[in-house]
């Protein structure tokens, strides 16, 4: 990991990717949606991988499919998020072409003239020496109107036992199953939870069954595709920022996220419940940690009801022409010992570094800047 790859762009799972390293990170950008992965990062003298490549590669689905699916990986930006007519799903951030702008030490500049949304997006991608993190920003220019927006995580669990993988998210004031069909039988697919139950606890959800499952422990429920959305607490001077967290194998990924940019987390549960093409019923073990500004995965039609209005809850964001708007997010990984549990909360050490505290109490501290999500 520490070799240096150089610039320039190669072909990675089939999709033209730029290239972008640091000491401690490796990871690619794919030219068409700016899809990032696969991400290498060095934990000591191990290489771990956490997010997920779709089990197909662009060539082998139908040409009429979007980008989206075609290049389906990692992390991408959404603007706006979920479907929309006329316009790519998740916007032609996630599905057309990044033009290069600067490339240098860790760190990619890309630009996007979004015609969809009538703006221009800056995406930055940094990586910074010494650190197992991630840095995003979306610099957003020249929008007009009510827009949804999210970021898009796909984290690959397909390879670890069934439960291992152990799930949370910063404390949250409202939580939904989608309300809606998210998995339909009339295409072959199926879904384990109970449409638009709300509930308190990720470890206790309602199921179709009439039994309440436990969201925290994935792989699961094997055959089944879900959604739900958990809405964030305010930020405090204790904890200015929202965070989820996944346990892998030996190491921990997290997500930290201004919440008053991002209202909500997604939980896509993807495990084999979507059997129409080109999913075939071979998307398993992934896990979607979405953070949001969004009416779930419904479009920015959907978003722009303010359906939850209610609840104090914001669906989509107005923009102003005259006023750019940066979005930011930190993705990081760190090393846990054998026997770390479930991760309950992580809050800042300082100016440079997270502690990370599980179930049992114990506490690990990774080096990131958590001050980045406030510019």
């Amino acid at each position: 990991m520490g070799e240096n790859y150089g610039s320039g762009m190669k072909t990675i799972h089939g999709a033209a990717s730029f290239l972008v390293s640091s000491d401690c990170v490796s990871l690619y950008v794919t030219q068409q949606g700016g899809h990032v992965a696969p991400v290498e990062f060095l934990l000591g003298e191990r290489r771990v991988s956490p997010y997920a490549l779709a089990p197909w590669e662009p060539g082998e689905i139908d040409a009429e499919m979007p980008v989206l699916l075609k290049n389906l990986r990692g992390d991408f930006f959404c603007l706006p998020f979920g479907p929309q007519a006329p316009g790519p799903p998740h916007g032609a951030t996630a599905n057309h072409e990044w033009k290069l702008i600067s490339q240098s030490g860790g760190e990619i500049l890309l630009e996007m003239e979004a015609a969809d949304v009538f703006g221009n997006i800056l995406k930055t991608v940094t990586l910074r020496p010494g650190e197992t993190t991630i840095y995003y920003e979306h610099r957003i220019s020249g929008v007009g109107g009510n827009f949804s927006y999210g970021t898009h995580p796909i984290l690959d669990l397909s390879a670890i036992e069934d439960g291992a993988g152990r799930v949370s998210v910063s404390p949250f004031r409202w939580a939904s199953v989608y309300p809606e069909v998210f998995s339909n039988p009339a295409d072959g697919a199926r879904q384990a939870l109970e449409r638009g139950a709300v509930f308190s606890e990720l470890a206790a959800v309602p199921a179709m069954d009439g039994n309440l499952t436990d969201l925290t422990r994935y792989p699961a429920r094997p055959g089944s595709d879900d959604l739900v959305m958990m809405v964030s607490e305010e930020a405090t001077r204790e904890q200015p920022f929202g965070w989820a967290a996944v346990l892998m194998d030996g190491y921990v990924w997290f997500s930290l996220k201004n919440s008053r940019d991002f209202p909500a987390t997604m939980l896509w549960l993807s495990n084999g419940g979507r059997s129409a093409a080109p999913w075939n019923g071979q998307h398993t073990g992934r896990l979607g940690v979405e953070d949001v500004c969004s009416h779930f995965c419904d479009g920015v039609d959907v978003s722009r009801r303010d359906l939850l209005r209610g609840h104090g809850i914001a669906t989509s964001r107005k923009f102003s022409e005259n006023e750019p708007v940066s979005l930011r997010n930190i993705h990081a990984v760190v090393a846990v010992p054998e026997g770390f549990g479930l991760v309950r909360s992580i809050v800042p050490e300082g100016g440079d570094g997270v502690n990370l505290t599980d179930e049992y109490g114990r506490c690990v501290e990774a080096k990131v800047d958590w001050g980045f999500l406030n510019g």
